[in-house]
């Protein structure tokens, strides 16, 4: 039972606990004949009562003040109340005072820490925060699309799985200093990046004892490589016609410099050479140039239907030249696909030109693009032609820099060795999974499936 703001319990207890040894003393005086006994109990009567509603002031603006602090506790609103004693006046007033620098003190942090999100995810790399014991406090926005999900409150083991980066966050803790790692990520494609970890001197409030920031360091890495395939292919590549180049132009100058037919000869011959080198090199620059870019998903959208029939429209006329029949089969109402367009002309071209160029004189090659009838979603192109074939050993080589089956008939049709390269690696970029079917006699057939990419 509750009398009002009071437990009438609990008063009557506290009450009791008043009025007992004022009881005592009244009956004490009583007894030695100080006072009448019927005075002693009139006066102990009427303190009772003026004790009774005193504590009924006092008690009901104690818990008042006690009820208002639990709100404040659980982040609710208190009701502004004046107390019936002195006491509870200013209990309410300090209470309301405490209620209001809170609030100030809890907007403060709210609006730092939001500050110190925007300012984290305003941050190109990724950077996680993380407590003594490896527990995710805080991701970024970049540390979320590179790792997805959301991986506060999990362990870092569970989310970014490599046991360098671990190990480096372990002697972080253990010896109070910053340390840096070179990891790699293989999924969906292999990507590489320099880790910076950092422990704080004392832990914040949240619990970030260590700070981790990665920088993807992926274009650099790739950059190198190309430099190094650069010098070890390219510089073999390019050595033939600069020899075969000198070799001419030394003649030129003696045994055949006033002969007008020899002249003219090895002219055309040192142009093939000077236009070999010239696709070479251009196709070193495309291949280097999507390479650097392979990381990152394009954010455009492509109709591939008009792509493929343009692309075929511009190599009618090679077709032409060895007697082949281009066919296309594109499904109707196939979607857009997210892509470069650039880049995906290139590839179609590289594959439809290499059907032309190996496949069968006075053949066909046929085109078809297609929704898969399993997946749904999927996007399957193929290319395929009535040439040779390719035996089964060559097949896992085919899309190696400067890897040709028959150099010699390569080079005579104009080949560089890196057409299938580049179409390799711009499928890579677009998420796409390249095929091949190949058997000697029957020729080959290269599949493309595009999947729903999201970006990164």
């Amino acid at each position: 039972m509750v009398w009002r703001d009071v437990p009438l319990g609990r008063w009557l207890r506290t009450v009791g606990i008043a009025a007992a040894p004022l009881a005592l003393a009244l009956i004490i005086l009583a007894a030695l004949g100080l006072i009448p006994f019927g005075a002693a109990a009139l006066t102990w009567l009427g303190l009772t009562i003026i004790s009774a509603a005193a504590i009924y002031w006092l008690l009901g603006d104690l818990l008042r003040t006690k009820r208002d602090i639990e709100l404040m506790a659980r982040g609710d609103d208190i009701t502004p109340a004046g107390g019936r004693s002195r006491i509870g006046r200013e209990l309410a007033q300090a209470v309301q005072r405490l209620e209001r620098e809170s609030r100030e003190r809890t907007g403060r942090l709210v609006s730092d820490h939001d500050g110190l999100k925007r300012a984290l995810d305003a941050l190109p790399g990724p950077v996680l925060l993380l407590t003594a014991g490896q527990t995710v406090v805080r991701a970024n926005r970049a540390a979320k699309t590179l790792l997805g999900g959301e991986p506060e409150g999990r362990d870092l083991a569970a989310v970014l799985r490599n046991p360098d980066v671990i190990a480096a966050l372990e002697t972080a803790a253990q010896t109070d200093s910053g340390q840096d790692v070179a990891f790699t990520l293989q999924s969906p494609m292999a990507r590489y990046f320099s880790a910076h970890i950092e422990p704080l001197r004392q832990p914040a409030a949240d619990g970030t004892a260590i700070v981790l920031a990665l920088v993807d360091v992926t274009a650099a890495r790739l950059s190198d490589q190309m430099r190094a395939d650069f010098i070890a292919n390219a510089s073999h590549e390019i050595r033939t016609p600069l020899a075969t180049l000198s070799g001419f132009i030394e003649t030129l100058r003696g045994p055949a410099k006033d002969d007008r037919q020899a002249s003219e000869r090895f002219l055309a011959i040192m142009a093939q050479h000077a236009e070999r080198m010239t696709r070479l090199v251009g196709d070193l620059l495309s291949l280097s140039r999507i390479e650097m870019n392979e990381h990152t998903i394009p954010a455009d959208q492509v109709n591939l239907a008009a792509l493929l029939a343009t692309v075929t429209d511009n190599l009618e006329w090679r077709a032409k030249e060895r007697s082949v029949a281009l066919t296309s089969d594109i499904e109707a109402g196939l979607p857009s696909l997210p892509g470069d367009s650039g880049e995906l002309t290139q590839l179609f071209q590289n594959l439809i030109d290499n059907a032309i160029k190996y496949g069968r004189e006075d053949g066909a090659v046929r085109i078809r693009a297609w929704r898969d009838k399993a997946g749904e979603r999927d996007i399957l192109v193929s290319i395929a032609d009535e040439g040779e074939g390719i035996a089964r050993e060559h097949l896992p080589r085919l899309t190696e820099r400067f890897y040709r089956i028959d150099t010699a008939r390569s080079r005579e049709l104009g080949g560089t060795g890196l057409g299938l390269a580049i179409v390799k690696h711009i499928a890579s970029r677009h998420r796409a999974e390249l095929s091949i079917k190949s058997e000697p006699g029957k020729g080959s057939i290269f599949t493309l499936r595009f999947a729903p990419i999201a970006a990164e």
